[in-house]
């Protein structure tokens, strides 16, 4: 199989297997014990649904000028990814997978693709740059919309240890300056700005995958793809 073909699960565990090995046992522990823990709290209950109005705030683009989702959809039903960071491994494979098998739909289809983060703009550049991405790459100070959304949340002190431990700063990188940031989640608008179909996955190692994403444009927007862009997709995570 091609690489651009493997799905962000399949990616996943390449990486893992590559880079695993290499990590310290105290911070991996840290990482997995956080991990689990996360999987154990699941989806928060405070979470908006589908019918909910989808949550907007002040954004900053890559050239640090202001903007806002409403301003990026431009009036079209929009995919909205929120993520970590670019520190975060997880999130580089995500949005790269998304850039190969995900944007070429969504561009037939005049849909946009917005990722947003609570990072500085410039780390929103290096994002862009690093994986190739055509698409919105916005930054929340505050991570307000991730908030009035209710996905956010923020590492335990000993993953934040382990996270400094391997150079990572991510109060560092964040517009505010703290170390909150959203659970890695996609939110499908409609044209009007409601929620159609939310994806909120609490352990960031895991992500939605683009069949997913596919197959409820074409079944909760009753927008359809192509077939090709049509796989088997599990329910898991979705609300």
């Amino acid at each position: 199989m091609n690489t651009t073909d493997q799905t962000y699960a399949e990616r996943r565990a390449a990486f893992l297997a590559e880079h695993v090995g290499k990590i310290p046992p105290d911070v991996r522990a840290a990482l997995a014990a956080e991990q689990a823990s996360l999987d154990a709290a699941g989806v928060p209950s405070t979470v908006l649904r589908p019918g909910s109005a989808m949550p907007d705030g002040d954004l900053l683009d890559v050239q640090n000028a202001p903007t806002t989702l409403e301003q990026t959809r431009a009036g079209q039903p929009a995919v909205i990814i929120f993520y970590r960071g670019d520190w975060c491994p997880y999130c580089n494979l995500v949005l790269r997978t998304y850039q190969q098998q995900l944007m070429p739909h969504l561009a037939a289809l005049d849909i946009p693709l917005i990722a947003i983060s609570p990072q500085r703009p410039d780390r929103s550049v290096s994002m862009r740059q690093i994986n190739n991405l055509t698409f919105a790459v916005l930054s929340n100070p505050g991570n307000q919309i991730a908030r009035q959304l209710g996905i956010i949340t923020a590492p335990d002190p000993d993953a934040r240890a382990a996270q400094l431990a391997m150079g990572i700063d991510v109060a560092a990188g964040n517009a505010d300056g703290t170390a909150s940031m959203p659970m890695p989640t996609v939110v499908l608008t409609d044209a009007d700005g409601v929620i159609a179909w939310i994806d909120v996955h609490p352990n960031y190692s895991s992500r939605t995958e683009p069949a997913n994403i596919l197959t409820a444009i074409t079944t909760v927007l009753d927008r359809p793809v192509p077939a090709a862009g049509i796989f088997e997709v599990s329910s898991r995570h979705m609300r």
